[in-house]
């Protein structure tokens, strides 16, 4: 039996991974390979790299120093968790292993637009298009900018990069904007232009994605995608955690989860989607691990 299963390898795992390897725990650290993290084409909000870290290469960098102390990533999709008398049981496919604790760090998955993969990634590593505003809105500054939303979200992301650039047109995914008055009336004071859709015909132009509109084929330096995203709580959730509406697992502040010894960090927790701090997530749920288990672990001589 491990001590701990990590189930995700986005930043907040793969913090686990260090930190129980580390505490000479036994652990195993399930990777279905679909990171948010990795989509990011340079990150300069992360603390200790001036001139910005892509995604791949901070997890590679993680996923080495675990592995550095022992730590092993399977890549494989955690098909199942069953709570049983001494802990956990992870199925992976048609294996199943036990722990005494489990950490889940399976992150969110962003709803896209209607955009095809190859074009998606190639303009995602261009800049112009994005995810986060938290993240890069700084790179944004003065230039023009869509955001693909509507209602309060799509609001509220407008409002966030008015603060950067007074170029902002927010495009309806649908036909109509669906805006009440409040929405409205921020918008046009903070003056935000509001377009109809619906959104298709993406293509670079240049470095810049063009896309067609009520009003006709539009062109911005970036565009955001304001249109939620789904979390990745499901394996948690059918075990029996209690999770928000929106799917995020509740925990306290030592990322327990309701389930006894069943921890989780990151985006799949309500909170800042931000990788500093789903590390800190991390560094305090792989503590409260370790803590719990000390009176289980033998001396070392």
């Amino acid at each position: 039996m491990d001590d701990c299963i990590i189930i995700g390898a986005g930043p907040a795992g793969l913090t686990a991974a260090i930190y129980l390897a580390r505490f000479h725990l036994s652990i195993r650290l399930f990777d279905a390979g679909d990171s948010r993290a990795a989509l990011i084409p340079t990150s300069h909000n992360h603390a200790g790299f001036p001139d910005g870290v892509g995604g791949t290469e901070l997890l590679a960098r993680m996923l080495e120093q675990a592995e550095l102390y022992g730590a092993v990533r399977e890549q494989a999709k955690v098909t199942a968790l069953t709570v049983t008398d001494e802990g956990f049981a992870v199925r992976v496919g048609d294996r199943a292993y036990a722990a005494r604790t489990v950490l889940l760090a399976t992150g969110v998955v962003n709803h896209r637009p209607d955009i095809d993969p190859d074009l998606h990634d190639r303009a995602l590593a261009l800049g112009a298009l994005r995810y986060c505003p938290i993240c890069d809105a700084y790179e944004v500054t003065d230039q023009s900018v869509g955001v693909i939303g509507t209602g309060d979200h799509g609001t509220q992301e407008a409002l966030f990069l008015r603060g950067y650039t007074k170029n902002v047109t927010l495009i309806a995914p649908g036909a109509e904007h669906m805006l009440d008055e409040a929405c409205a009336a921020k918008l046009d004071e903070a003056g935000i232009v509001r377009v109809d859709g619906p959104c298709g015909g993406y293509a670079l132009d240049g470095e810049r994605l063009a896309l067609d509109t009520a009003r006709g084929r539009m062109t911005f330096d970036s565009v955001y995608p304001a249109l939620g995203s789904r979390i990745r709580s499901r394996l948690a959730v059918a075990a029996g955690a209690k999770a928000d509406k929106d799917g995020c697992l509740e925990v306290d502040h030592h990322q327990r989860t309701s389930i006894p010894d069943l921890f989780a960090a990151g985006d799949v927790v309500k909170g800042l989607d931000q990788i500093s701090n789903a590390m800190g997530q991390a560094g305090v749920a792989a503590t409260t691990i370790r803590n719990l288990l000390d009176d289980q672990r033998p001396i070392r001589r």
